[in-house]
């Protein structure tokens, strides 16, 4: 692959340590390979190698201490230029959680919230009353909301996006469509439902763990990008590693050029938005 000419920027990866904290969803064989430490430190040689300018630090547990933790890390950071942290959206005091997290070490790189939204057993969880003022914080705070959800969440995805106009969803991984399986619909007709609010982007972003972790191919990802393309258009969506999960199917540099390849066809001035634009004007980088 040749080196990309315009500026790069890896919109979604982890980092955790599991002396500081236990990671409770990395269970089970299919996920032992991640249950040890990942550090900046170890994502740093890929992403020189790629040429990445800057990333996105992404949050993994709902614990209160890990923003600030991440925050930190981004402060004492030339490559982290952004934090997706995590705050309790239920809790009356929200704006008030905003407001301290911002005055913390690194606190002016917190970007945006999220809320492992998949794990909630009430499916309507984001339409809660105290969620709904929860979000509305997050807007009034200049800050973005990523959704990691599950295909068959996407509607209530929908639906909280058009209560809040003024808020930009960040939909994390495509919603997850059931690309091992080859299956299309109903995530297709959801997704360009969820895309046609003018308030809404997404990431290409988690998919090589959603398909075949031994045998996928760019091509069997390819349909699924097409109708992401189609849908939200260059200038929403945003590329991103997923890095450490994504070594579960595939290394940093193929996850890199695989997002390079199947968006090829787009001319240069649209590359520019998927791998740097969209994430540096969303989550004002």
């Amino acid at each position: 692959m040749g080196a990309v000419t315009v500026p790069l920027i890896d919109a979604h990866h982890h980092v955790w340590d599991l002396s500081v904290r236990d990671q409770e969803w990395i269970t089970g064989p299919e996920l032992a390979p991640i249950r040890r430490d990942f550090a900046l430190d170890d994502l740093a040689p890929h992403a020189r190698a790629a040429g990445v300018d800057g990333t996105v630090l992404v949050q993994t547990v709902t614990v209160a201490e890990e923003t600030p933790e991440l925050l930190a890390l981004a402060e004492g950071s030339t490559l982290v230029a952004g934090v997706v942290g995590w705050t309790d959206l239920t809790a009356p005091d929200v704006a008030e959680a905003l407001a301290r997290l911002r005055q913390l070490p690194g606190g002016e790189r917190l970007v945006g919230i999220r809320h492992q939204v998949q794990g909630e057993p009430d499916p309507e969880w984001l339409l809660r009353p105290e969620v709904h003022r929860g979000l509305s914080a997050v807007a009034a705070a200049g800050l973005a909301y990523d959704l990691v959800v599950l295909p068959h969440q996407l509607d209530t995805c929908l639906r909280a996006a058009a209560a809040h106009p003024q808020l930009t969803f960040v939909l994390d991984h495509l919603g997850k469509p059931p690309i091992a399986s080859g299956a299309h619909d109903p995530w297709a007709v959801r997704l360009a439902a969820f895309a046609a609010l003018p308030n809404t982007v997404a990431k290409l972003s988690g998919l090589v763990t959603e398909a075949d972790h031994a045998g996928w191919t760019p091509e069997a990802l390819r349909p699924y990008v097409d109708t992401a393309l189609t849908a939200f258009g260059p200038d929403r969506l945003m590329f991103g590693s997923d890095w450490p999960v994504c070594t579960l199917a595939a290394t940093y540099a193929q996850v890199l050029d695989t997002a390079r390849e199947l968006t090829r066809h787009l001319d240069e001035g649209e590359r520019a938005q998927v791998f740097a634009g969209t994430a540096s004007r969303v989550y004002r980088l």
